[in-house]
């Protein structure tokens, strides 16, 4: 199991950015979504503080650079869970399907992520 701290999994996502084949733990998604909407959030807060509301840019370069790698840790989210990635179009289904524990063992995206080894383990003794 990975011990890491939840901006850990946020730094992952943005390292992983490209990458929407894979799994994603639960964990991995819901730290990269808390840190996204704190680091949205606390530059809103900067600016209104401030009182420049000209510096908003800064926001919405943020969001912008956020965009991809919340696709792709979304879309990595819903493999680990045993569906397509498209059905991260799917009002209220995708965040059931967000919410939902991993499929066990390997499927079509690789293996557990939260056990790879011992997938691979039961995988290549089958």
């Amino acid at each position: 199991m990975e011990n890491k701290s939840g901006f850990e999994w946020f730094i992952d996502a943005f390292k992983n950015f490209a990458d929407f084949k894979g799994r994603s733990r639960r964990k991995a998604y819901w730290y990269f979504f808390l840190f996204n909407i704190l680091i949205s959030w606390g530059l809103l807060a900067i600016i209104i503080g401030v009182g420049l509301e000209s510096l908003s840019f800064i926001q919405t370069i943020y969001g912008l650079v956020a965009f991809i790698p919340s696709f792709a840790v979304a879309v990595r989210r819903i493999h680990d869970a045993g569906k397509s990635g498209w059905f991260l179009l799917i009002p209220i289904y995708n965040i059931v399907l967000l919410c939902t524990d991993s499929e066990p063992g390997i499927n079509k995206w690789g293996p557990n992520p939260k056990n790879p080894q011992i997938d691979m383990v039961d995988h290549l003794v089958e």
